[in-house]
């Protein structure tokens, strides 16, 4: 029997996270994906099946700098967009990452811009 890879291992920590993690319309779901490059992130109505604002560091302004500053810089984004839509409380959903690193970078800058979770 062959070891489940790192990101099969993330999928199904991720499907368990997602078992208790729900969006809604008063609290919409803040979603994290990170890959090698990049980190997106997304604030979803599950209800819905909406994404009501998405952003990510391949925007052309976004693309100085080391990784956790982009990071940052992304939760930074996504809390104005959300500010500005009138979102302020969300439901954080690490996607079966670490808390570590770009994901509470991300997170950090979120909740200094003005979103709670």
């Amino acid at each position: 029997m062959f070891a489940n890879s790192k990101t099969e291992s993330r999928k199904k920590r991720h499907r368990s996270i997602r078992k208790r993690i729900e969006g809604s319309v008063e609290r919409p779901r803040l979603a994290v994906f990170r890959s090698t490059r990049h980190i997106y992130a997304q604030v979803i109505d599950d209800l819905a099946q909406k994404t009501l604002v998405s952003t990510s560091d391949v925007d052309a302004d976004k693309t100085a700098g080391k990784k956790k500053d982009r990071a940052k810089a992304v939760g930074t984004a996504i809390a104005k967009k959300c500010l500005e839509k009138g979102i302020d409380k969300v439901v954080f959903d690490r996607a079966g990452y670490k808390y570590h690193g770009r994901v509470s970078a991300l997170a950090d800058g979120a909740r200094e811009a003005g979103l709670k979770f």
